[in-house]
């Protein structure tokens, strides 16, 4: 049986190798690098925010091509339908006569870049669901299985912008993180224009694969997690429900819907994560924090009283965080 610390060396080691892989073409985004591996590992989906340009799609095929997964790219237009996701059963004619043939649509891809993933109708959009919920997609009634491991990485741009339809709820919670993706600052920049506009044209090496992924996930899940830990987090996620006993007064004042126990699971689950990613066979407080805001950000919808004043999923969760009662943060502290 292999060491259990020598485990964790070996987990750290392969995200290292990773990062330094998609490090040789995305410039910057350390954090938006790391929640997304943070994602694969827990083997769950990501939802990264951002406005047009910002390299979201050149990291996730980056990604792709250093963790030797199949990719596939859906480019979400508004007159996409659902067949064009999963697929259909097409007529072909040979030697043998007419006969029904299944052509796969993208979601059979392992690691599926979902383009712009709010330019396509509600419809269309909730094409994604069966697969990002069961791993599986239904087609003129037969259930075809997805290839493991299967991760939909789906970009979208800022609601606000024009030709944009907000995403289900369903599908929002089917995320384990929402990812804001910020402009560059001006290092980054002048860092981007260097490496992109010369003639190189960086090779990016195969790390690990899918097996080894799947071996990475299985260890995540033997983390272990404190008592006192997993009660902070039932409190944190009943404190952002405005119609529970626990809620908090900024939970009952700005927002709408808070957070149910598919966010509770992903805090724990992504915290998991990030302790093997630290070296550590085990949660700390300072694991929580860390995947809190990416985990919930997506599944607290504001009240009215919070879009008209412009206050940010994040900044409310930042003042439910500072109303949780006093001793229970202080008793997950260390």
């Amino acid at each position: 049986m292999q060491n259990p610390q020598d485990a964790i060396e070996q987990f750290q080691a392969s995200v290292t190798a990773l990062r330094r892989a998609v490090a040789q073409v995305v410039v910057g985004q350390d954090q938006v690098v790391e929640e997304v591996l943070i994602c694969l590992f827990a083997g769950g989906h990501a939802l990264l925010e951002g406005a047009p340009g910002l390299g979201k799609t050149l990291l996730i095929r980056t990604l792709s091509r250093a963790a030797d997964l199949d990719f596939s790219r859906i480019q979400f237009t508004p007159d996409l339908m659902p067949s064009d996701i999963v697929g259909t059963h097409m007529v072909v004619e040979d030697e043998r006569g007419k006969r029904f043939e299944l052509q796969r649509g993208p979601i059979f891809g392992q690691l599926v870049l979902a383009d712009e993933i709010n330019r396509a109708t509600p419809k269309t959009q909730s094409a994604l669901l069966e697969a990002m919920a069961e791993r599986s997609v239904t087609i003129a009634g037969e259930s075809h299985s997805l290839k493991a491991p299967f991760v939909v990485l789906a970009t979208e741009n800022p609601i606000e912008m024009e030709g944009t339809y907000p995403l289900p709820e369903a599908q929002l919670d089917r995320f384990l993180f929402k990812v804001l993706v910020p402009s560059p600052d001006e290092a980054t920049l002048i860092e981007i224009l260097r490496s992109t506009t010369g003639n190189r044209d960086p090779e990016v090496p195969v790390v690990i694969d899918g097996p080894r992924i799947l071996a990475m996930r299985q260890l995540a899940r033997e983390v272990r997690v404190t008592e006192p830990l997993l009660q902070y987090v039932a409190r944190l996620t009943r404190a952002t429900d405005a119609t529970d006993d626990a809620a908090t007064p900024s939970a009952r004042r700005l927002l709408r819907y808070g957070a149910g126990v598919r966010g509770a699971q992903a805090i724990i689950v992504a915290s998991k994560v990030y302790a093997l990613m630290s070296g550590r066979g085990h949660v700390t407080a300072s694991d929580l924090s860390r995947v809190i805001k990416p985990a919930l950000r997506h599944r607290v919808i504001p009240s009215f009283e919070a879009e008209a004043d412009g206050i940010s999923p994040d900044a409310i969760l930042d003042q439910v965080l500072e109303e949780l009662d006093g001793a229970s943060r202080v008793g997950i502290a260390s």
